[in-house]
C-alpha cells in the first residue's frame, strides 16, 4: 500500500451514517470561529451523494426565507459530528436536481413507509384451554 492510500485509510470515517439520497436529514457540523468552537445544525433534502471512498461528498438542499440553499458537505471531514436521519424518502433517481425548480407541495418528497413485523413473538406462543377465561 503506498503512503497516499495509507493516509487516506487513516482519515476515514469507520462508520459512516445510514442515509441515502431523498432523505429529510440534520447534519451536526462544528464552525471554528476564532478559540471557540460550536455546532451548528443544517436539516434539509440530500438531493445528490458524489464520488467514492475519501473524496465523498453529499450535497443537502434546504428553504431558508423563501430562498433555496444548498450546501455540499464532505462525508468523512472530522467536523461533521453526526448526520442525523429525520425522514426517509422513497424516490426514484440518483440525483434529485429538478427539485430545484418545484415550489411548495410539488417539491416534497413522499416518505418511504418500512413495514414492521406484525406481533412475532404472539403468534408463537399457543393459547390454551387453561389460559382462556370462557
Amino acid at each position: 500500500m503506498n503512503e497516499i492510500q495509507a493516509i487516506e485509510a487513516a482519515q476515514m470515517k469507520t462508520d459512516p451514517d445510514q442515509f441515502k439520497v431523498g432523505d429529510t436529514v440534520k447534519v451536526h457540523f462544528k464552525i471554528v470561529e476564532g478559540k471557540t468552537e460550536r455546532v451548528q445544525i443544517y436539516e434539509g433534502l440530500v438531493i445528490a451523494m458524489k464520488n467514492s471512498k475519501i473524496g465523498k461528498t453529499f450535497t443537502v438542499r434546504k428553504i431558508s426565507y423563501g430562498v433555496g440553499v444548498e450546501r455540499v458537505f464532505p462525508l468523512h471531514s472530522p467536523r461533521i459530528v453526526k448526520v442525523e436521519l429525520v425522514r426517509p424518502g422513497k424516490v426514484r433517481r440518483a440525483k434529485l436536481y429538478y427539485i430545484r425548480e418545484k415550489i411548495g407541495k410539488s417539491a416534497k418528497i413522499r416518505e418511504l413507509i418500512v413495514k414492521k413485523n406484525t406481533g412475532s413473538a404472539k403468534a408463537q406462543v399457543p393459547v390454551t384451554a387453561a389460559d382462556s377465561d370462557v
